[in-house]
C-alpha cells in the first residue's frame, strides 16, 4: 500500500495531496487494487498545512528539488475546473514546463520533460466534472444500498426547511459523512470505509484512477 515515509530521506517519486482525507483514501485504494509501493503520498509541507492554496505555494520549491524524479498532484476541482487547472498550468510553466494542454483529458495527464521531474495531473473527481474527492468516493457507494436514497431526502428536506447548516457547495461532503455515520460503525473514515470493504463499488471511475496512478509510477 502506497503510504507517505516516516523517515526524513524523500522518495524520489510522490503523490502531492491535499490534505489527510486524500491522503487515507487513496492509500486505500491503493491497497484495495495492489497498486506497486514506489510511491510516498505527501502533504503540502512538513507542518501539515493543508489545502490546495498551500500545496500550489509549496509547487516550484518541490519541483527543483534534486532527488525528486516523479510527481502527481491530486487537487479538487471544488467550484471551476477550469481554474484549478489553469492555476496548476500557470505554476508548471513558472517552473519550465511546455507542451501543457489547454484542458484536461478524463485520463488524468501525465507529462515526461527532460531534465525535469515527470509530472501528473489529477483533478477530483473525474477531470472533467467540478466537485471534490467527496464526488469520487460516492461513487464507491454500492449501486443497490439503500442507505444513500434516504441520505439525499434528509438533506433535501432540511435544504426546503431552511435548516441546514452546511453551504450548498458542500452538500456532497453532508452526503457522504450522513452516509457514513449511518454505517455499523458510525463516523467511520472515508479510507477506512475503503478498507472495510463498505465503499465497495468498483466504478469506471476508480479503474481510470489507478490505471493513471500505475501509468505515472511505472
Amino acid at each position: 500500500m502506497a503510504k507517505r515515509k516516516t523517515s526524513r530521506q524523500p522518495h524520489p517519486q510522490q503523490l502531492l495531496v491535499e490534505g489527510m482525507n486524500d491522503l487515507h483514501v487513496i492509500s486505500a485504494l491503493c491497497h484495495k487494487y495492489q497498486v506497486p509501493q514506489t510511491f510516498s503520498i505527501e502533504l503540502p509541507n512538513e507542518n501539515k498545512t493543508q489545502g490546495v492554496e498551500a500545496l500550489l505555494l509549496g509547487l516550484p520549491i518541490r519541483l527543483k528539488e534534486p532527488y525528486l524524479k516523479t510527481l502527481g498532484i491530486v487537487v479538487d476541482a471544488d467550484q471551476d475546473l477550469q481554474a484549478r487547472w489553469q492555476a496548476i498550468s500557470n505554476k508548471l510553466k513558472s517552473i519550465g514546463y511546455d507542451n501543457i494542454p489547454k484542458n484536461l483529458c478524463s485520463e488524468g495527464w501525465i507529462y515526461e520533460q527532460t531534465e525535469l521531474p515527470k509530472i501528473g495531473v489529477w483533478i477530483m473527481p473525474n477531470n472533467q466534472l467540478t466537485g471534490k474527492l467527496e464526488d469520487f468516493v460516492s461513487y464507491l457507494i454500492p449501486d443497490d444500498d439503500q442507505l444513500q436514497l434516504k441520505a439525499n431526502e434528509i438533506l433535501n428536506d432540511l435544504e426546503t426547511l431552511k435548516i441546514n447548516g452546511y453551504n450548498k457547495k458542500d452538500k456532497i461532503k453532508a452526503f457522504i459523512h450522513t452516509w457514513l455515520a449511518w454505517q455499523k460503525k458510525p463516523g467511520i473514515q472515508m479510507g477506512q470505509a475503503i478498507t472495510a470493504n463498505i465503499l465497495k463499488n468498483n466504478p469506471l471511475i476508480a479503474e481510470i484512477f489507478i490505471n493513471w496512478l500505475n501509468q505515472l509510477y511505472q
